[in-house]
């Protein structure tokens, strides 16, 4: 009887030792797992676009002065618009005139937003923007510098919209990154924020 249940007890084990193999030869190699996302330690860098005039911009006209940078779309139906009133708002607000800080606002859209639709549309904000769009790759070179994402979303009728990240990057004198504004942020955190970039 003992010499049986040792049997019994050995066939369990070598079960479980089995089953316990297909589950580890079932599972995903690492190399499929989703890769962990790395914190960025810098954030932006130089870049050529092309402004509303059509001809080439470079991030090197944007030296010696601070800015605030936003990445959207024309076709965009409330982010955008809204963001880009506010940050003419607080430019008022700050009541520096041509000493405050730019606005630059960069197309996610570049197969419809041409370098006339972005500059009929800055100019719907009563604020000196520098509107920037450009190819597709030149738009992806500046969405990796400051780790923007966007991507399309079909919508009924054959058209889309365009998912994005909505912060605006403030960045100094020297190009380089002080802080974001979010859209959650209360604008006398935005106005200390600003205040602290142009300073």
């Amino acid at each position: 009887m003992n010499l049986r249940i040792i049997r019994i007890g050995l066939w369990i084990v070598v079960g479980l030792a089995a089953i316990g193999g297909m589950v580890i030869a079932l599972r995903p190699p690492a190399a499929l797992s989703p890769p962990i996302q790395q914190p960025m330690t810098e954030v932006g860098g130089p870049f050529t676009l092309v402004g509303a005039d059509g001809t080439p911009f470079s991030s090197s006209r944007l030296k010696g002065k601070p800015f605030a940078m936003f990445f959207g779309f024309t076709h965009c139906p409330d982010v955008c618009p809204t963001t880009l009133a506010r940050l003419a708002k607080l430019r008022r607000t700050l009541g520096t005139g041509d000493e405050s800080f730019a606005i630059v606002f960069v197309s996610v859209d570049p197969e419809r937003d041409t370098p006339a639709e972005m500059g009929r549309y800055a100019a719907q904000f009563g604020a000196p923007i520098v509107a920037l769009t450009g190819s597709v790759a030149q738009i992806n070179q500046v969405k990796r510098a400051y780790g923007i994402y966007s991507g399309k979303v079909p919508q009924a009728g054959g058209g889309y919209s365009v998912d994005h990240s909505a912060a605006v990057f403030l960045m100094d004198r020297d190009g380089a990154f002080i802080a974001t504004i979010t859209p959650d942020e209360g604008d006398p955190a935005a106005i200390a924020k600003l205040r602290r970039l142009m300073n």
